[in-house]
């Protein structure tokens, strides 16, 4: 396939979706293929929460909507920019998706369709009405795709290469089973801000989106605050405010009740404002409706400790502190040569 036809396929969908970027819909008769996918995808947004509790309505735009900033012939021209596509691997290349997120293995799917392999893909249980529409939506506009682009019900087998994402337990599987061939093994990762004490309220605002988005269930939002000893979270709290209506979504509140209670019997010090507790805790993981939190005497400390533990830590969040510090709000919103992990999932899927 020609590098120009996928690019241009990628933009189409990419059309198709910001058709859905706003909460009123608005159907183009300029986006192709519309009569066929517009109002199955509408419906599917409407119903999603009826698959997986956590994919209400508001939370699948967000997904929607980051991808359909990302997929203009723009990006895709600088992506693509720094790679020789001179030669098409085609090879078949396992995909074994994680589902926390909206479409969170989409990134990985377009990696291998632009690549010149085929995907063979097997969906998580919690997110497996989504990608297969847009998959579908791909193969109309692009024919050619249909034979690169394949779900796997059953066992992953006749595979070249795999990319596959769980947990640090099933990751240790994940290790054994595919060592025999050239794999990407994700495993457990999460975020962090690193605060000084001197942001702004409308940073501190931001902040809350990469707390709050997606519920907390993602790799990039960020689950654990260094802050200077002394702090006062008067500030934060105030940031976070903007956020409060998360409580009023039943299985959150649930969450948060339960942890709160947790950690209460546990006669652990908590701070809390009505839908968020932070914990003193040197964990990077922290519970859904929760927050840790470390003090710091030398921010060159932490930044040291960051390093040594990057294999742990999925984007830090900043004023600019670390050279590759993502700005308050924008951990949801990766671009196209954002890679998850830090490894380039495109170089790794060129040279197969």
């Amino acid at each position: 396939m020609d590098l120009e036809a996928k690019k241009k396929a990628f933009v189409a969908l990419g059309d198709f979706l910001r058709q859905f970027a706003t909460n009123e819909f608005v159907k183009s008769e300029k986006v192709e293929h519309n009569d066929t996918f517009f109002a199955p995808f509408e419906a599917l947004i409407e119903t999603s929460v009826h698959y997986n509790g956590w994919f209400v309505k508001e939370q699948v735009l967000i997904a929607i909507q980051s991808w359909a900033a990302a997929l203009t012939a723009e990006n895709l021209n600088h992506w693509c920019s720094a790679y020789d596509f001179s030669r098409e691997p085609l090879k078949k290349v396992g995909l074994i998706l994680a589902g926390n997120i909206p479409l969170v293995g989409f990134h990985d799917l377009i990696s291998v369709l632009i690549s010149g392999n085929i995907a063979l893909v097997k969906l998580s249980s919690n997110d497996q009405k989504l990608l297969p529409l847009l998959a579908e939506y791909l193969q109309k506009v692009e024919p050619q795709f249909a034979e690169r682009l394949v779900f796997i019900k059953g066992k992953m087998e006749g595979f070249d290469a795999v990319i596959a994402t769980g947990s640090n337990n099933t990751a240790r599987y994940f290790d054994y089973y595919f060592n025999s061939v050239p794999n990407i093994i994700r495993k457990n990762r999460n975020s962090v801000a690193l605060l000084t004490g001197e942001e702004t309220p409308e940073q501190l605002t931001a902040l809350g989106k990469d707390i709050f988005t997606y519920y907390g269930l993602g790799c990039r939002n960020v689950s654990k605050l260094f802050v200077p000893r002394g702090y006062n979270f008067d500030a934060f709290f105030q940031g976070m405010y903007a956020q409060k209506d998360v409580i009023s979504y039943e299985k959150y509140a649930n969450n948060y009740d339960y942890n709160k209670a947790v950690f209460l019997m546990s006669e652990f010090k908590l701070l809390d404002n009505g839908f968020l507790t932070i914990k003193e805790d040197a964990s990077y993981a922290s519970p859904i409706s929760s927050v840790y939190y470390e003090y710091y005497d030398v921010i060159e400390e932490v930044m040291e400790r960051l390093k040594n533990d990057q294999e742990k830590i999925q984007c830090i969040v900043s004023n600019g502190i670390t050279t590759d510090s993502i700005a308050f709000g924008q951990t949801q919103t990766p671009q196209l040569w954002d890679y998850a992990d830090q490894v380039d999932t495109l170089a790794f899927l060129l040279k197969l």
